[in-house]
Formats: structure tokens, sequence, C-alpha cells
């Protein structure tokens, strides 16, 4: 008798090995879709507390949503009053049974578990339109610079010869016109420039939709007029390239956005940075 009960600890330590498996990978689910959730927000987040924070709180939901599911099947039927007991060899006989269907409705509550969690971690596909909303904050009026976010050319001397449009950017901006007071803006040196620059933004169909319009595209010949242009405009958001400009108004800007290839280092708690405009919105030239 002693040497036939003795795998039954055995058991139950591999079963609960088990459930602490999957409980630890539902943690690591939680923080990891919280971690990539964050990544989006317009602001930055301590990534180790938020871990920690994050694995306090699915610890919590995960086991106050195991115990729920798990507490129903636990519970005993009740013995019918008034039958006859039941011989030693017919209890032995019907007590099988009994406890193979328990563990089978344990292990269906806990399929169920972590089906719904699972399910409740999905990601998120938001729509290009609430992308940009949450990114801007709710903004209502942007300045950006042309050169290097909206087109392919880097120089004041480039548009001399070409200008081109990136198509990538070109949803994105006017999506943000939908619902933003949009200004661009551009150094230039010579008014031929100007004219390029204005054609070029009209064949790709920036202007069709009304949302821009060729009066709020500005010009100037020096960095310090596309400064100027921007303290005037009071914007929410202003869209850079230069660390020069963007460094300058970081004190009279709620937000700025730096383009750059390269993560720079934060020029303050204000400034954010994307390789480009459309990559800052989530990546959507991948799509």
């Amino acid at each position: 008798m002693a040497s036939a009960s003795a795998p039954a600890p055995a058991a139950g330590a591999g079963a609960g090995g088990g459930k602490d498996d999957e409980l630890a990978d539902l943690v690591r689910r939680l923080v990891d879709a919280v971690a990539r959730y964050a990544d989006r927000l317009p602001f930055d987040l301590d990534r180790q507390k938020l871990r920690s924070l994050t694995t306090l709180a699915a610890i919590s939901v995960t086991l106050l949503f195991a115990w729920k599911m798990l507490r129903a099947p636990q519970e005993q039927p009740r013995r019918p009053r008034g039958r006859a007991a039941p011989s030693s060899s017919n209890t032995s006989s019907r007590s099988r049974p009994g406890a193979l269907t328990a563990t089978d409705a344990c292990s269906s509550a806990d399929s169920r578990a972590h089906e719904a969690v699972s399910q409740l971690f999905q990601p998120v596909n938001l729509s290009l339109e609430q992308l940009v909303r949450h990114k801007l904050s709710e903004g209502r009026r942007v300045t950006c610079r042309l050169l290097g976010v909206i087109l392919e050319e880097t120089t004041p001397e480039e548009l001399q010869n070409h200008v081109t449009v990136r198509t990538s950017v070109v949803e994105v901006l006017l999506e943000i016109a939908k619902f933003c007071d949009v200004y661009l803006m551009e150094r230039v040196i010579d008014d031929e420039s100007e004219e390029k620059v204005l054609s070029a933004l009209s064949e790709a169909g920036l202007f069709a939709s009304g949302a821009l319009i060729k009066d709020k595209v500005l010009f100037c010949s020096t960095e310090n007029g596309r400064t100027s242009f921007v303290r005037q405009l009071e914007p929410d958001w202003h869209i850079d390239t230069s660390p020069e400009i963007v460094h300058q108004l970081a004190r009279f800007i709620k937000y700025q956005l730096h383009i750059s290839p390269q993560r720079p280092e934060r020029i303050a708690s204000n400034v954010f940075s994307s390789p480009s405009l459309e990559q800052y919105f989530g990546g959507l030239d991948q799509r």
C-alpha cells in the first residue's frame, strides 16, 4: 500500500510545474505586448520600470482569471441521499472514472483560460487615421520642412535641377492634413526652385483633396527664415531634419519630430526622432 501511493506527489509536482510554465508564458506575453504598445507612445517610458510593473499586474490578473475559470470544475457533486452504501469493489471501480473526469475538466478550464488570455493580448492593428491621431497627440497645427522629409532632395542646390516627392510619405501627409492645419516650408535659392517644388507637390496629388493648399507652402532664403516661420505660426508639432533648428525651437514648440537616418541623441523631452515621417507612424512604408 505504501509503495502504490508514492508516485502521486511526483505526478502532482509535474502538473504544478506545467501550470507554472503556462503562467510564466502568459506573463511574458503580457509584458512583451505592453512593451510593444509602449513603443508607439509619443513619449519615452523607462522600460525596466515598465517591465517590473507590468509583470506584477500580469501575475495578479492572470491568477484572478485562472482562479475564476478553475473554481467551478473543482466543486464535487453532492451524493444523493437515501441510497445504499456501495460495496468496496464498486467504490474502487467508480472512483477512477470520477477522477479522470475532474482532471479533464481542469485541463479544459486551463485551456480556456490560456486561449482567453491569448486573445486578450493579440496585437491591435490600428488604422492610419488612428495612428496619426495617436502619434500627434491630437495636435491641430503642424509645420514641416520639405527637404529630406517630403522631398527626396536634401539641399536647396538640388532643387534647381529637379524635385522629387517621396511617394511613401504622400498618404501619411494627406492623413495629417485631414485634421491638422499643415504648413510646408523650405529654403530655396531662386524663384524657379519655388515653381518646381509647387509643381512637383501638385503632380503628386497633394493639393487635389483641398486639405493642403499652395498658399501654405512657404519659402525663405535662409535657415533663420524657417525658424521665424515656425515661431510665428506656433504649431503643436514641427517636423525638421536640422538638429540646430530643432534645438533652437525646443523651448517654444510643444512637440518636434527630428527626421534623421541615424538615431541621434535626444535633444529634449519634447523632441522625438525617426528615420522618416512614415516610419514614425508605425513603419507604414513596410505595409
